[in-house]
Formats: structure tokens, C-alpha cells, sequence
């Protein structure tokens, strides 16, 4: 196997690196990159489902559950409970939520172009497919 198609071990090293440079970002505006992805996934899909947005992030719910709680003591979001199934409750970006979450954007725009800098469209589109087909062959585990 050529050293360059170690993949696993290049994924493992590029995953802990750019994990580092995301949690420097989201640090410097007091947010942890789980924070970020929620204030992400409730701008795109405000008032969604807690478990949805769990689904959403691959993350699993008892961890979510304390993330919403440390998200909603922030002042970042609200709960809700859902109007048709009073057990479920929607999470809604307060008006600081939704300012972080844009400021949260910008700075990751600006990693995710440091990313596919030096390379064409066709080079990023086959990288992203095959990132998008590893969903496929591990997928989530059921039990979590």
C-alpha cells in the first residue's frame, strides 16, 4: 500500500486537526463546535424537533438532551414542547442564537475555503462524494 493511501490514518490526522482549528474558532466567540452545529441546524430548520436535530448532527439523544440544556442556560435557544405530541419539544434560536450562529458561519466559510483551496471543482466534488459515501458504508449505529 503506498504511504499516501493510508487513508484512515490521514483521515484520523486531518479529522484532529481541522476538530482543533474549528474549536480555536468557535472558542474565540465562547461556543463549542457541538453549540455551532446546532446554531447551523436551527438556521436552516428553525423550531425543529430536538430529536431531529439530534438525527441531524449524528449525535446521540442523551447528549443532545444536555447540549439543548447548556445551549438554553446560554441564552442561545428555547425550548418548547411540540403542539401535536406534548412529550417532544422544538428548540428555537433566541435572537443571540441566531447572531452567534451567523458570526459562527462566517468563520467556518472561511475554513471550509482554507480547505478546498489549491483545489479544482471536480477534485472537491469527488472528495465530497466520497466523505458523503462513508455515511453509507459505517453508518450510525443503531444502539446510540
Amino acid at each position: 500500500m503506498k504511504a499516501e493511501h493510508r487513508l484512515i490514518f490521514l483521515l484520523t490526522v486531518a479529522y484532529r486537526r481541522l476538530q482543533r482549528a474549528i474549536d480555536q474558532e468557535t472558542a474565540a466567540h465562547d461556543l463549542t463546535s457541538a453549540q455551532a452545529g446546532v446554531l447551523f441546524s436551527l438556521g436552516r430548520n428553525d423550531g425543529a424537533l430536538i430529536g431531529d436535530v439530534s438525527q441531524a448532527l449524528d449525535i446521540v439523544p442523551s447528549a443532545m438532551s444536555g447540549l439543548a440544556d447548556r445551549m438554553e442556560r446560554a441564552g442561545l435557544v428555547k425550548r418548547r414542547r411540540d403542539g401535536e405530541d406534548g412529550r417532544s419539544q422544538r428548540l428555537y434560536l433566541t435572537a443571540a442564537g441566531q447572531e452567534l450562529g451567523k458570526r459562527a458561519a462566517t468563520r467556518t466559510r472561511v475554513i471550509n475555503n482554507r480547505l478546498m483551496d489549491g483545489f479544482s471543482d471536480a477534485e472537491i466534488d469527488v472528495v465530497a462524494r466520497w466523505l458523503t459515501s462513508l455515511q453509507d458504508k459505517f453508518p450510525k449505529d443503531k444502539d446510540s
